[in-house]
């Protein structure tokens, strides 16, 4: 559905700002809380959080996020499930959200109203209050930008820092093709994995597989090491290359790394019984730097997605 509309009268500035903001309100309906826990103030009143606190914000901005053939309700979902993607990383849980939208006026209401919706249905479903938010103008633009606080569900947040030389390195579900298979706005982001994974002191360091997961894991990498990979262990989602399993990104998997000394059949039982429906797999392991073994995969050959570099859309 495409975002514009040359009609005014079905356009945002049909109804201006405050008519809009109202209508906002409406749309997320019981996802944002009455003031002064949600839209109405100046800021939101939070009650007061147990764990550790955790903060990210991430945007959807259209021609690069989501174009036309995405639905409005779909990036709705995605803005707010990226941004859970990244609390699932470090084990955490959400608490609230606010979102700052930048629009042109020619945005079209009714594409508006569903992108609300998909987001108030998403925020319902995972339990994410929206308190607050923005709505400015600019010329040309649709973008929404999320922030999301929460809250480590344990004793630790999970660090991208923490492993060492011999590790296994593991992955959940599929990666790859993540673009052509619509799973870039379809997926679900690994809350209740992240959480499990936390509790385990095996698990020394996660993160979230964004922009590719040979990119994602020089993250994980630590000093004096690289990443010993096979092709064959990629758990590649139907019909992906190994290019795209490992460069093209947006699969919002968790990637971690095990304890080298970690009981590994035991490890990978319990995640059977806890998760049944989610595929775990080993990956390979980090290996001295300069030492990779014969027949692992070179991950310098895939750069992955990094902002402000020459390429095409997200």
């Amino acid at each position: 559905m495409a975002p514009f509309t040359r009609r005014r009268s079905r356009s945002v500035t049909a109804l201006g700002e405050g008519r809009l903001i109202a209508a906002i309100r409406r749309w997320l309906g019981a996802a944002s809380p009455p003031p002064p826990g949600g839209i109405g103030d100046d800021c939101a009143v939070l009650p007061t959080l147990r764990g550790r606190p955790l903060l990210t914000i991430d945007p959807v901005i259209y021609g690069r996020h989501f174009d036309a053939s995405v639905p409005p309700a779909a990036v709705g979902a995605k803005l707010l499930k990226r941004n859970l993607s990244d609390i699932a990383a470090m084990g955490g849980r959400p608490v609230a959200a606010v979102i700052a939208l930048t629009l042109d006026r020619r945005v079209s209401l009714s594409w508006l109203e569903k992108f609300y919706r998909g987001l108030a249905a998403a925020a319902l479903r995972y339990g994410v209050p929206v308190v607050g938010g923005d709505v400015a103008e600019a010329d040309g633009a649709l973008a929404a930008s999320l922030a999301l606080l929460g809250a480590a569900s344990g004793p630790r947040a999970v660090t991208r820092t923490g492993a060492s030389t011999g590790d296994w390195i593991y992955v959940t579900g599929l990666v790859g093709d993540s673009i052509r298979s619509g799973h870039h706005h379809a997926f679900t982001p690994r809350l209740a994995e992240g959480a499990w994974l936390a509790r385990r002191p095996a698990v020394r360091a996660m993160m979230d597989v964004s922009d590719g997961l040979a990119k994602d894991l020089r993250e994980l990498t630590p000093r004096g090491a690289q990443p010993a990979i096979a092709a064959d262990l990629l758990p590649r989602r139907r019909g992906a290359s190994v290019a795209s399993a490992l460069g093209e990104g947006e699969d919002y998997e968790l990637v971690f790394a095990l304890a080298a000394r970690a009981g590994r059949p035991a490890f990978e039982r319990s995640w059977r019984r806890a998760f049944p429906r989610v595929r775990l797999s080993c990956i390979g392991r980090f290996a001295p730097a300069g030492k990779l073994p014969p027949g692992f995969l070179d991950l310098e050959a895939f750069p992955g997605y990094e902002h402000l570099r020459k390429g095409g859309p997200r």
